[in-house]
């Protein structure tokens, strides 16, 4: 079925799905970067200044897509950083550049370097099954699973079910929002129920990867999760406004926007419900971080140029592995913590995506980082399936050409 190239990159780029026919065909081999990967393209021209100013124009509590939005445009070609919406629609408090935020599954991109950071140092093996360092943890047997290496956790082909959860609908989210959950306890429901696929045959995005990912991280460092993170990637770049809360933390530290959830009300119409308080224990290595455009910009650029992950490991993370994807059967897409996007224009770029409610994330630009982009937009839809308008001529007016 044909799908406008409108609801492709929206789809793809916003809403940060599993791959399949939301973007334009990927690479259909596992092979490192090519040549037409890195050179083109390249971006020789400033950004569209005035493109983009248009693109968040709109922004706030009168826009049914987004309350704010936070933009940084950069790159050796130039940047461009602009903001626009309201903090809060209850004070209309003006947006700010330096706001925080959830960046929901861009938290996965900051995993998988640590563990390719590990890699480097050789304290894992990437081709190495999983429970030769996690004994017990994925059981074998008739019905249980077959070796499942660390790179399969990271490329997301390991075949691991996800858990359960309250439910897939936003009232059912909302109704235990402030649930408290243990990780070990969201592996052992996945692991009950067996494998989904063998391993290396599909690959299918799913949290539940990266949840064994922290537990592996844990066990190599002898340290938790977070402070690995910390120790690793937050304090050397420099990251002061970037965290992973505690498990029982509900708030976003630190001046933030407020994100919001559109709801249908009784009578017709919607309103909009706060969601700015939220546990994120459930997404944890997934899904969790809290950062801003600043420091999500500056750890993007350093990923690229090989100053968080030494270069043969960095491969890893714009390298697709050669199977389809579980839920459409197109070619996979899905990276070592990023994904592989091809513009409408042939333009390759590799980024990440992350929606919680109320906050769509994206980092990312081309590999030879003339652009990048980073963006938050308060998405009053940020899990739906349809496009963000705003996200969408975000992309479209930031790797114009």
């Amino acid at each position: 079925m044909k799908v406008r190239t409108r609801a492709l990159i929206a789809t793809a780029l916003v809403l940060g799905i599993a791959a399949g026919p939301a973007v334009a065909q990927a690479a259909p081999a596992a092979v490192p970067m090519s040549a037409r990967d890195v050179d083109p393209p390249v971006y020789t021209t400033a950004p569209d200044a005035a493109a983009l100013r248009r693109a968040i124009a709109d922004v706030g509590p009168g826009n049914g897509d987004a309350t704010a939005a936070l933009v940084r445009v950069g790159g050796t070609s130039g940047r461009w950083v602009g903001s626009s919406g309201v903090a809060d629609v209850r004070t209309g408090r003006k947006a700010f550049d330096d706001a925080r935020f959830r960046a929901g599954s861009v938290t996965k991109t900051f995993t998988a370097a640590v563990v390719l950071q590990l890699a480097a140092e050789g304290r894992v093996d990437l081709d190495r099954p999983v429970q030769q360092y996690l004994p017990g943890l994925l059981p074998s047997g008739p019905k249980g699973f077959e070796p499942v290496s660390v790179r399969q956790l990271l490329n997301y082909t390991s075949g691991i079910q996800p858990a359960e959860g309250p439910g897939d609908s936003f009232e059912a989210q909302y109704a235990h929002r402030f649930d408290v959950v243990d990780p070990h306890a969201l592996i052992a429901e996945a692991v009950a129920k067996g494998p989904e696929f063998k391993p290396g045959e599909k690959q299918h995005y799913l949290n539940i990867d990266y949840t064994v990912l922290a537990v592996l991280i844990e066990k190599l460092t002898g340290t938790t999760y977070e402070q690995a993170l910390s120790e690793r990637i937050l304090k050397p770049l420099g990251l002061h406004h970037t965290s992973v809360p505690g498990r029982g933390e509900n708030r976003i530290p630190g001046p933030h926007h407020h994100g919001y959830q559109a709801v249908d009300k009784p009578g017709g119409g919607s309103a909009l419900v706060d969601v700015t308080d939220w546990n994120s224990s459930s997404n944890w290595a997934a899904g969790d971080l809290i950062s801003t455009t600043a420091d999500l910009e500056k750890f993007t650029q350093a990923l690229f140029a090989g100053r968080v992950v030494p270069k043969a490991q960095l491969e890893e993370m714009f390298t697709v592995p050669a199977v389809k994807d579980f839920d459409s059967g197109e070619d996979a897409v899905q990276t070592a913590g990023l994904k592989r996007f091809v513009l409408p224009d042939g333009t390759v770029v590799y980024g990440k995506t992350g929606s919680r409610y109320g906050y769509s994330t994206v980092i990312g630009g081309a590999r030879d980082l003339s652009r990048t982009l980073v963006y938050s937009v308060n998405s009053t839809d940020a899990k739906g399936q349809d496009m963000n308008k705003v996200a969408y001529g975000i992309v479209m007016a930031a790797f114009a050409r």
